[in-house]
């Protein structure tokens, strides 16, 4: 799981609203964009998290998020169109001899189709996966407050 640290800014009962700081590993992800993050142009960032712990304004908490779908992710949006290149200058270098072509064209043309559909794919499921729970961050557990 990863973890930050984190101080409630507002928070209803539905919802608590966390100031944090962005992080290296926020700034490398490729879902910073829909995982409930309001940009901000400093280093700081509101997260926008059910209320599960009942915190107040003020309380100190650990925002978390499961690193299994975030590797999941890294693998859709960074692996899979390299997979599908691959397989369509496979597919290209295959048909070339085939369809008496150039096989470095046909390879590279069936190439970035290929690559090309997969960001198809990634920009059609983005919508339904930015929805899911196991994508969004979540309060982990209240923090003692600093002492005086």
């Amino acid at each position: 799981m990863i973890t930050e640290d984190g101080i409630v800014t507002h928070a209803t009962p539905e919802k608590a609203w966390i100031k944090t700081t962005r992080s290296a590993a926020c700034e490398s992800c490729s879902s910073k964009d829909s995982c409930g993050v309001s940009h901000h142009p400093s280093e700081e960032m509101t997260i926008i998290v059910p209320n599960t712990l009942n915190v107040l304004k003020g309380d100190r908490v650990i925002v978390g998020i499961d690193s299994g779908p975030m590797l999941f992710l890294s693998f859709f949006l960074y692996v899979f169109p390299i997979i599908l290149l691959i397989i369509g200058a496979l597919i290209g270098d295959t048909l070339a001899p085939v369809l008496k072509m150039d096989s470095s064209a046909l390879s590279m043309g069936f190439g970035f189709l290929l690559f090309a559909v997969a960001f198809f794919i990634i920009r059609r499921k983005q919508a339904g996966m930015s929805k899911k729970d196991k994508y969004k961050p979540f309060l982990v557990r209240k923090k003692a407050p600093l002492s005086s």
